[in-house]
């Protein structure tokens, strides 16, 4: 399963304070060969055991965990490479066990939070494993067969969204609703649209600061219902025209809307400044930009990144002539959403007609499109 849950909260886990509160989890484990059980922590740096214990020859294991927060929190039980994970609460007595293959059997108890998760867990699992097996038949069938099989992947993957939904709807004011919102199938970008899923999560994100108001799970889960009302709002700048418009704020606080520029042929530049990479590439791009901008050629410039300080000094260092852009929000700008940025620096050439005509064009490349279209 997809870790996309916990690498977005990880990293906001070390702002929630500790409690003296212990939480104690105990079981048994039988049927399969392993004989020792790990104790797994999230946290801002990543995963971490924590303890460790050998089986009692009944199957046994017991863990005491010291300091637990408050509001829920991120830990794994690891048994035979397998991952249980839960959502532990200062206080609570957890029981944790299974028979045979841990990811079917398992059973929690005693955490509130971490019993959600399994059910969750328990259809979205198994309906995974359903997928990947239609996808085996799929790369075996004939031609005859695929049409069906397409089918039956199709209906089931419409039930895993709609009890997913459902499970979100239902629970919205819980720790285990935030951590379905984040689930996604292979190869999917949305829970349902980028409309829908701003829905989704303001519904969870104010139900859930109301159950956990001090949970740094709040924190993140706002931080992105912002970041997609942003993006959403930038959408809807589009006008009738073939690229995103882009309005954001130069160095001097002034806007630089990217649309002024339309009737001439535009570079939008993608960059950081926090990379590192940026007086090479802009050094090259400042050549052609000088040979060819009384042709109409120009540069729109956006920044991602979060210090305004290390920008504006690379910015008036390396004298940029063109229009540069930043709005500090670095990897989690909505710019980036927009224009389908993966990885810096990237680019897109527009034509005089306002089409994409060209991406990541650098040195001759970029020049030898230049001379097609001026």
């Amino acid at each position: 399963m997809k870790n996309t849950f916990f690498a977005l909260l990880c990293a906001t886990l070390m702002l929630c304070s500790c409690s003296s509160k212990d939480v104690r989890i105990s079981g048994k484990f039988f049927g399969l060969n392993a004989k020792s059980v790990y104790l797994e922590q999230m946290t801002a740096s990543g995963q971490t055991i924590i303890d460790s214990v050998a089986l009692a020859s009944d199957g046994s294991y017991r863990f005491l965990v010291k300091n637990v927060p408050s509001t829920p929190s991120i830990y794994n039980i690891i048994y035979n490479n397998e991952r249980i994970p839960l959502l532990l609460t200062a206080g609570e007595n957890v029981t944790v066990g299974s028979l045979g293959s841990v990811w079917a059997n398992y059973t929690v108890s005693g955490s509130k939070e971490s019993e959600l998760l399994r059910e969750f867990n328990r259809e979205y699992v198994a309906g995974m494993q359903e997928l990947n097996l239609q996808i085996a038949k799929y790369a075996e069938a004939g031609e005859a067969s695929k049409a069906e099989i397409a089918k039956i992947y199709t209906a089931k993957q419409r039930d895993i969204k709609r009890k997913q939904i459902t499970f979100i709807i239902k629970n919205k004011s819980t720790i285990a609703a935030v951590y379905a919102l984040y689930q996604r199938l292979p190869d999917e970008k949305y829970l349902v649209n980028s409309e829908s899923d701003l829905i989704y999560f303001r519904t969870v994100a104010d139900a859930v600061c109301k159950s956990y108001p001090t949970s740094p799970f709040v924190i993140t889960l706002r931080n992105d219902v912002a970041r997609m009302e942003a993006q959403t709002s930038l959408y809807n700048t589009i006008e009738e025209r073939t690229f995103p418009d882009i309005n954001a704020k130069d160095m001097y606080g002034n806007d630089q809307k990217l649309s002024d520029l339309e009737g001439n042929v535009i570079l939008v530049d993608f960059w950081a400044a926090e990379l590192g990479n940026s007086n090479a590439l802009n050094a090259e791009l400042k050549q052609i930009y000088q040979k060819y901008e009384a042709d109409g050629f120009k540069v729109y410039q956006v920044s991602f990144d979060t210090s305004k300080a290390a920008w504006i000094e690379a910015v008036q260092e390396q004298k940029l002539p063109w229009i540069s852009v930043c709005d500090f929000r670095g990897q989690g700008s909505p710019i980036m959403g927009v224009y389908n940025v993966r990885s810096l620096p990237a680019n897109y050439l527009i034509d005089r007609q306002g089409r994409i005509v060209g991406k990541n064009l650098y040195s001759e490349a970029l020049e030898q499109e230049l001379k097609k279209i001026l």
